[in-house]
């Protein structure tokens, strides 16, 4: 039972210091906090304290994935000639790029006002939840596209894009879905053509996006 019990001990530690290595330099004052709570649930764990243990690690998680997302939402393209983004705010601030975590799977959304104009266009990132996967039915049946109205599939480097643009509201959509994990979606109102926001997609970084999303 002792030998269990220290093992269970030295991999909560290895896994630990594997949280801790990846955590951004930058953000030193929230890694310290991470690093603490981490400590703290260490120590309730060796005193057998299981469900304060827990509550302090669920914290140290949560931490991280505000760093971890704070570092996708960089990943967001700049905004067009023209146009202007709006800086990353809260959800509950409302408006400009929003986080938001849970067992759905984690949301950042940013959005770009057209200077002198009525566009608006709205980029917005969703990544492990549930609902990417009822997307990839559509992305992989050329019949459900083409069967579509106003929608067609646009090649971006290797990726592609589903593409929705409807003339008669001056609206388009781009959906594109990365990896089966990560959907990344452009929507625009009050445009001339759909060729803004497509242009928005192809500026995002994806090799970023993979990079800072990595499991």
């Amino acid at each position: 039972m002792e030998l269990n019990h220290s093992v269970s001990t030295h991999r909560l530690k290895a896994v630990a210091l594997a949280s801790v290595l990846m955590l951004p330099a930058a953000q030193s004052a929230l890694a310290d906090e991470v690093v603490e709570q981490i400590e703290l649930g260490l120590e309730l764990y060796q005193e057998q304290e299981y469900g304060a243990a827990i509550t302090e690690l669920e914290f140290a998680i949560e931490d991280m994935r505000k760093m971890m997302s704070g570092l996708i939402a960089q990943t967001f393209p700049d905004a067009p000639e023209g146009w202007t983004a709006h800086e990353a705010t809260s959800g509950s601030a409302g408006g400009g790029a929003a986080i938001m975590f849970g067992a759905g799977g984690t949301s950042l959304e940013r959005s770009y006002q057209q200077d002198g104009g009525d566009g608006q266009l709205t980029a917005s990132m969703m990544i492990d939840s549930p609902l990417i996967q009822s997307m990839g039915a559509l992305f992989n049946n050329p019949a459900m596209i083409a069967a579509q109205p106003n929608m067609e599939r646009v090649r971006l480097g290797r990726e592609a894009a589903v593409v929705k643009w409807e003339p008669e509201y001056s609206r388009a959509e781009v959906t594109l879905l990365l990896d089966g994990r990560i959907m990344m979606q452009v929507k625009g109102e009050n445009l001339e053509s759909q060729d803004v926001a497509v242009d928005l997609m192809r500026d995002w970084d994806l090799a970023a996006v993979r990079e800072q999303s990595a499991r």
